[in-house]
């Protein structure tokens, strides 16, 4: 089972996303890397001089590359950047707004997790297509991951494993309008929250995450519990989705994990160390709201708490 790193979401220091790239290369146990400005065209001039340096320092270290396209195509530049990215690309392009795909014509492609592949009739359409892999938007459960890996053994079948899962995103920018910007003169105010901004009910409670004009959850993702489900379901792949901890450390316990070097009770154990401030989720996967953590009892130093 291969691991997967999705691009960063939100808004980095170029030095510190840079940084964070050449880490990866270095140490994490990933098999494939997809790289670029996903969210917000307007980010990715900070990114476009250290992109070259970061594939070439990846592929060295023996990673796939493979580049993300926006999520949201909404106006004429963003469409020519991605008839650009699509022309110019000597890597898979990872497409994550349907419009791009007018720009593939027939050439191998990647179906990022937001395109809503939700069934196993669009899974074969978009590899008549071309696709070739397909990470299945964070929001199916098991019966259906396990349905569209069946229905279309000629792709890849990829799942979101790790992360703050993407639920929305729109023409709006939610930051700028919290810093009293418009759109057009935000200033960059994303920058500010690198994990993304906590939004909480009018409860108190946390409930979800602000990343400029993208709406993920507060709650992490974390199938590490599902995982012989997964793989006895013919999943080939697992996506961990940056976060603002040491994702290095992360890849490694999921690598090890997936290769039985460290039991699930373990591994959730270690997540929970090195990304101690953010609650665990994987009601998604049971059919269940997706914020709720279902995973099974379990002994850890012996005693009995969930995973």
């Amino acid at each position: 089972m291969q691991l997967t790193l999705g691009p960063v979401l939100y808004h980095w220091k170029p030095d510190i996303w840079r940084d964070f790239y050449y880490r990866i290369a270095d140490e994490a146990p990933v098999d494939i890397v997809s790289i670029g400005e996903t969210v917000c065209s307007k980010r990715a001039p900070f990114y476009a001089d250290s992109l070259p340096p970061v594939v070439e320092r990846l592929e060295r270290a023996g990673k796939a590359v493979q580049l993300s396209s926006y999520a949201l195509v909404s106006q004429e530049r963003e469409r020519k950047a991605m008839e650009a990215l699509v022309r110019e690309a000597r890597h898979p392009v990872e497409v994550n707004d349907v419009s791009s795909l007018a720009h593939m014509d027939g050439k191998p492609h990647v179906i990022g997790p937001f395109v809503n592949t939700y069934n196993e009739g669009t899974a074969r359409y978009l590899a008549s297509l071309g696709a070739t892999r397909i990470t299945l938007p964070p929001e199916l459960p098991l019966e259906s991951v396990t349905a569209i890996a069946a229905g279309c053994p000629e792709v890849i079948v990829e799942v979101f494993a790790f992360g703050r899962m993407p639920l929305a995103i729109s023409a709006r920018c939610y930051h700028a309008r919290l810093h009293k910007h418009s759109k057009d003169n935000c200033r960059f105010v994303c920058e500010l929250d690198p994990d993304g901004l906590e939004v909480d009910t009018l409860k108190g409670e946390k409930f979800l995450s602000v990343n400029g004009v993208q709406t993920l959850s507060f709650a992490c993702s974390n199938l590490l519990p599902h995982l012989g489900a997964l793989r006895e379901g013919g999943v080939k792949a697992l996506r961990l989705s940056p976060q603002h901890c040491d994702m290095a450390a992360i890849a490694r316990v999921y690598r090890d994990a997936v290769d039985g070097r460290l039991d699930i009770p373990e591994a959730v154990a270690e997540c929970r160390r090195i990304y101690p401030d953010v609650p665990f989720a994987d009601g998604f996967s049971l059919g269940a709201p997706g914020a709720e953590w279902k995973a099974t009892f379990a002994r850890v130093n012996g005693v009995e708490e969930r995973l």
